[in-house]
This record gives structure tokens, sequence and C-alpha cells, in this order.
């Protein structure tokens, strides 16, 4: 938009100096003619011309336009600029402002109260659960509307279908891993309902250590859910429950004494406090579950470092 000053700096054709709009879209390639006013015009020249009656509505309108513009300088003189206006929320300013420019131009929505509980500070990026949360997971009842026919039991629990509120934690498997960590944690408050406690995480007021560990539990959890499920699907050998609470126990565990190294406000004594609320989580491992366990271990540490060796057109 131009606030027009002397109108020498402004195309009377291709800027827009008028309300009405800028004039070449509004009256086309015969405008030129109608107007009497040629092609690379400014406003001052429109100004200086002839008038002459016009018959269109719309031409009257923009003789108007000029005759405001002329009675104007006629008060405040011809000697100031041009100046270009930036349009705002509350109208056009002689001020460019990126973030007005930022609002206008994204398509705005409700906030979102549960973005804090997956994005927040020191957690773990590929345990970020959005997909989850927003239920587009790959889930066996999600499959089926576009592959009629499939199986969609729970290959954990093969007792019912498997949804992603099924899966976190209505699941009789699932069940037996989120029950231990997070009872602790929640207390009178526990719930195996996956809405439930979406709500929990952006409603409920908490202690700065007991919130991080049940963000962070949370979302170890639904990835190492997920994670086993993606393998029982591939064929590869399962998990015991009691073992895969064990990794995701450790994981807590490293992330933070990782977080309490580094002195946050808060969450200085974090370690200790999840060590009283799950110490109990070794008891009832016999040796045939700890030889699992430490096999699987192996397992994972073997899949991230071997780097396999061709010969030929044959892999060693």
């Amino acid at each position: 938009m131009k606030a027009v000053g002397n109108g020498r700096h402004t195309s009377f054709w291709y800027d827009k100096w008028s309300s009405l709009g800028v004039m070449s879209e509004m009256l086309g390639e015969r405008g030129f003619i109608a107007m009497g006013i040629r092609r690379e015009a400014t406003v001052a020249e429109a100004l200086q011309r002839r008038r002459t009656r016009h018959r269109r509505e719309i031409l009257k309108q923009i003789d108007m336009e000029l005759s405001h513009i002329a009675a104007n300088q006629e008060v405040e003189g011809v000697g100031a600029d041009d100046v270009d206006m930036w349009r705002w929320n509350s109208g056009y300013k002689p001020r460019f402002s990126t973030q007005e420019t930022w609002r206008m131009t994204r398509v705005s929505a409700a906030q979102c109260d549960w973005g804090g509980s997956i994005w927040f500070s020191q957690a773990t990026p590929k345990f970020a659960f959005r997909l989850a949360i927003r239920g587009r997971l790959a889930t066996m009842d999600r499959v089926a509307v576009w592959s009629q026919g499939v199986d969609t039991t729970c290959v954990l629990c093969k007792r019912a279908s498997e949804t992603r509120n099924h899966l976190f934690f209505e699941c009789s498997f699932s069940t037996q891993i989120w029950e231990p960590l997070m009872k602790g944690i929640l207390r009178n408050s526990y719930s195996g309902k996956w809405e439930e406690l979406i709500s929990l995480l952006a409603t409920s007021p908490m202690e700065k250590k007991k919130q991080f560990c049940f963000r962070y539990t949370l979302q170890a959890t639904v990835y190492m859910l997920w994670r086993e499920r993606n393998r029982r699907r591939h064929g590869e050998q399962p998990i015991h429950a009691t073992v895969l609470t064990k990794h995701i126990d450790k994981a807590i565990r490293n992330k933070l004494s990782l977080v309490q190294s580094k002195g946050i406000g808060g969450l200085e004594v974090s370690l200790q406090y999840w060590f009283g609320l799950t110490d109990d989580l070794v008891d009832g491992l016999t040796d045939d579950l700890v030889d699992i366990m430490r096999r699987q271990w192996a397992m994972d540490i073997y899949k991230d470092w071997v780097v396999p060796v061709y010969v030929g057109e044959e892999m060693v």
C-alpha cells in the first residue's frame, strides 16, 4: 500500500494507492483508454490530466479518489514524499513488522496443550511420540482401513484388536510393563487409559522431578512397546515383559544420571527419586531372565556396531 504525498514515486496503474485496489487489476487493458492515462503514468501525472465525465460508476469513484488526494495536497502542500505502508492486523502502518507478517500469513489454530509434554528440556528426540498422540501410528485397526482382510489381532497379548489405546496401555502385556514403572509416580492418579494419561500430562500440576519422570517414562515406554510390537510383527524373537521393563528402567536411569550431572534446577535428586520408586523391579528376576536380558543387550550392541563385509557378490 502507498500513502500518496506528491505522487511522483507511485505508479497510478500498478501500485495500490487507493482503498479501491490496484487499478490495472480492476480495469484491465481497456482501463488505459477509458481513463485516458498512459500505462507508465504516476499518480502525480494522473492528477494533472484533464478531467472527463464517465458513465461507469467505478471510473467515477477513481476520479473521486484523485480529487481527495488533490484536496489534501492543497492543504498540506506537495513537498511530502510518497510512503510505503505495510499491512498489520490493525490496518496499514509505515513500519514493517516480521511478527505481524508471520501472524497474518500463517494459519491460526487452537493452541496445542500437549506440545510441552513431547518436546521438553532434556527429552530424547527418538522417544517423542507425536504420531501416537495424534493417532497416526500404523496400528492394525488403521491398516485394515486400506488393506482389507489383514489380521488385526494384537501381537503382544493375542486377545484383542490392535488399536493405539489398546497398545498403550490396555493390553495385558503392556500393563505388566506400565504398572510397575508408573504406579509409584502417579499413585492414586494411576491409569492405563491413554486419554486420561494425556490429560494428566497437560493439566496436572506436579513437582519438577516427578513431572520429568512421568513424561520421560511415558515416552520411553511408548517407544519400547512400539518397537517390540514391530519386532514381533516381523517375526523376531519376542522379549519377555519383565526384561523389557528392565530395558526401559535402564534407559530412564541413564537419562536421570546425565540430567543430574548437569545440575539442572529441580532435578538434582531425580535419580534418587526414581530409585525410591523402582527398586522392587529387580525382585523376581530369575537367573534365566537375567541371562535372557544380557543376551538381548548384547544383540542390540552387535546390531549397532557390526559392519557387513562384501566379498565379490556375497556378504560375509
